[in-house]
């Protein structure tokens, strides 16, 4: 490598790590505003779009997305593989309930996130941890359950950090 080729590559280097600093600290300063400390900073630092804090609050409703489309997908395959007709009923009313929130709640949510409509947006994240909420409520008679009843307070769990970084763009 010449010198030219160092000069430039420490230049960079020099641009971009502070960023990155300010970004791990905004990241650090956010989550610590919230609930569920740990999940925060492990849903935040996973991924890098959130540069701002209205970005980091996109970050964590678009995992609340695909945790609950996740879910929703688990769902409806157990009640395909359940022999047991109380169960099944058990998992078609979670299915009712998990439906809007993957195809309304949270997105709406995400798109009034990007629009600066923070209110909308937390409504629509609060409606997905009382569906969630309702999911469980149903299941939680059956050990079989266990790994939806985990989905569920996951779910619940995202939506109160969400919702604590959304009220920081209320302010």
């Amino acid at each position: 490598m010449n010198t030219h080729s160092l000069k430039l590559l420490l230049i960079l280097l020099t641009i971009t790590f502070p960023s990155t600093q300010c970004d791990d600290d905004l990241v650090d300063q956010i989550c610590k505003k919230t609930p569920f400390y740990d999940l925060c900073i492990s849903t935040l630092k996973s991924n890098s779009n959130g540069k701002d804090v209205k970005g980091l609050a996109s970050v964590m409703a678009d995992t609340m997305l695909s945790n609950a489309t996740d879910t929703l997908s688990y769902i409806r395959a157990e009640i395909n593989r359940t022999p047991d007709p109380k169960i099944e009923r058990a998992l078609a009313y979670c299915a009712e309930l998990y439906i809007p929130v993957v195809k309304y709640n949270l997105p709406q949510a995400i798109d009034a996130l990007s629009k600066g409509q923070f209110e909308f947006a937390a409504d629509g994240i609060s409606d997905a941890a009382k569906e969630a909420d309702s999911c469980e409520k149903m299941i939680s008679w059956s050990q079989e359950l266990a790994a939806l009843s985990d989905r569920n307070k996951l779910i619940h769990s995202l939506s109160d950090v969400a919702l604590a970084i959304v009220k920081i763009l209320l302010k």
